[in-house]
């Protein structure tokens, strides 16, 4: 079982009080590098779930808001705690997920940049009077916090993930109610231990339940005191939380499923293009709903660009992430696995080539998953039409700029994109073309705490980071005023 100070409670966290499962439910966790149980975490009960909304409620200021110099001060104690406590933050986050611990531990100082971001922009927040006068009146603008806000966050990005949503929420004095997902609760009750440690927050600022999404969602869709609801996961989910809030018209925010081009021309520098792809694709071990999905590479470089990623990809090693040594790491769980096998049979039964990795059949019996090139990929695999979330390279041939934007956006999800070439103008167009709230160009890289991130089409609603994301949470109010 896995010790740690930032780990005394297993429990939820409901109005500044540890608070555990009131029958005594838990769910185990596991280490998926040793398919072992590392903790039993509560499992909170409905009347828990509206226990934590009834005390964010009560925490939150209308009348007499938050003062943004308070707001700022929270901000700056969790930015300060999670870089004081980076090293054991990430330890928990690698055991729980698998995902290299240097990769872990940088993912930590990647959140702590949000909660930085906004403490910086936050004044952006404050009210301020346009400079004409419609109508004889003077016209303020305030930026009023929405309400409680639900904030549902996946297991790819454990503290990453919520970085992003309470942020902007705690910068706009929005109380929350956080749900985790089960895979990987424990990262997230080390936050709440730093804020219960290291911020002087009002009790029900902050509310930790974990447990069963059906019980913890039914809760947020339906509660009248939840007007908003920020999550982050597959857009069959999303799709569901659109029509289960539809009745009480809560704002959403949406950051749904991806299916990324990667756009490799024949003028790019193709060593640039490979070193991008590799730190790309393999990041979190390929679950991530950014990293690159589909490989459109020009018919005249394919060879090449395929030769120099076998021999980065044959290099890679795999392993239990604890250890700091190793590239990848295992898998989060046995369907994710079985999923990206089903992807591998299914390429390789329809022609493609394997370039790099291992045949299905030799395949271990464990979660580590190798790094695998294919090649000859058309649009009749799964892997070109479904997001298939592991460490599974599939390339396809383009020959025209015109042919390779058409099958770019030929997929229901706009997240992420990637553009490598030598000319500007060419990239210019491409971007534009490509129906992707994010596109790379010369760069595989993702999100940043500066900029906002969304996606297009069923990809989401809304954005994170930059200002776009701080304004997320609050709804603008006008206030004239007459003489």
């Amino acid at each position: 079982m896995i010790e740690s100070p930032l780990l005394e409670k297993l429990t939820g966290y409901i109005g500044g009080r540890w608070t555990d499962n009131a029958h005594g439910n838990t769910f185990d966790v596991y280490n998926p590098a040793t398919g072992k149980v590392i903790a039993q975490a509560a499992s909170m009960t409905e009347d828990e779930v509206k226990a934590a909304v009834a005390a964010g409620k009560s925490a939150l200021r209308l009348t007499t808001p938050y003062s943004i110099e308070t707001r700022r001060k929270w901000l700056e104690d969790i930015r300060d705690a999670l870089k004081a406590n980076k090293e054991e933050v990430g330890r928990i986050l690698c055991m729980e997920h698998g995902k290299p611990l240097q990769e872990a531990q940088g993912e930590v100082d990647y959140a702590a940049g949000f909660f930085d971001y906004c403490s910086k922009h936050i004044q952006a927040l404050d009210a301020h009077t346009i400079p004409e006068k419609p109508k004889d009146c003077t016209w303020t603008v305030h930026y009023r916090p929405i309400g409680v806000a639900g904030l549902i966050t996946p297991w790819n990005f454990p503290i990453g993930m919520i970085a992003k949503k309470l942020s902007a929420a705690l910068a706009a004095g929005c109380p929350s109610v956080i749900k985790p997902a089960s895979e990987t609760p424990l990262t997230m009750i080390a936050l709440f231990s730093l804020m219960d440690k290291h911020t002087d927050m009002p009790d029900g600022m902050v509310n930790l339940v974990m447990g069963k999404a059906s019980v913890i969602g039914k809760v947020l869709c339906e509660s009248p005191d939840v007007p908003m609801l920020s999550f982050t996961g597959s857009t069959e989910v999303g799709r569901k939380l659109i029509l289960d809030t539809a009745e009480q018209v809560k704002k959403l925010a949406l950051e749904l499923g991806g299916n990324a081009p990667f756009i490799v021309f024949d003028d790019a520098d193709l060593d640039a293009a490979a070193d991008n792809l590799i730190a790309n694709k393999f990041r979190g071990g390929g679950q991530t709903c950014v990293c690159a999905n589909r490989i459109f590479v020009h018919e005249k470089v394919a060879d090449v660009f395929g030769q120099k990623l076998a021999e980065r990809v044959n290099r890679m090693t795999v392993g239990d992430g604890i250890n700091g040594d190793v590239d990848l790491g295992p898998l989060i769980n046995q369907a994710g696995f079985d999923k990206v096998k089903r992807h591998l049979e299914d390429a390789l039964e329809k022609g493609a080539g394997l370039v790099a990795g291992k045949k299905p059949e030799d395949l271990g019996d464990n979660l580590f998953f190798p790094p695998t090139v294919i090649t000859d990929v058309d649009r009749d695999m799964c892997c070109y039409r479904e997001e298939t979330f592991g460490p599974l390279v599939p390339m396809a041939l383009f020959r025209t700029e015109e042919e390779v934007i058409d099958a770019g956006n030929d997929t229901e999800f706009g997240l992420a994109s990637y553009v490598f070439t030598g000319d500007a103008a060419r990239a210019q167009r491409v971007a534009a073309g490509l129906r992707f709230g994010h596109c790379g160009w010369n760069t595989g890289t993702g999100p940043t705490p500066e900029a906002p991130f969304g996606g297009m089409k069923a990809s989401g609603i809304g954005r994170e980071g930059g200002l776009e994301g701080l304004f997320e949470f609050v709804e603008a109010q006008t206030v004239p005023r007459g003489f």
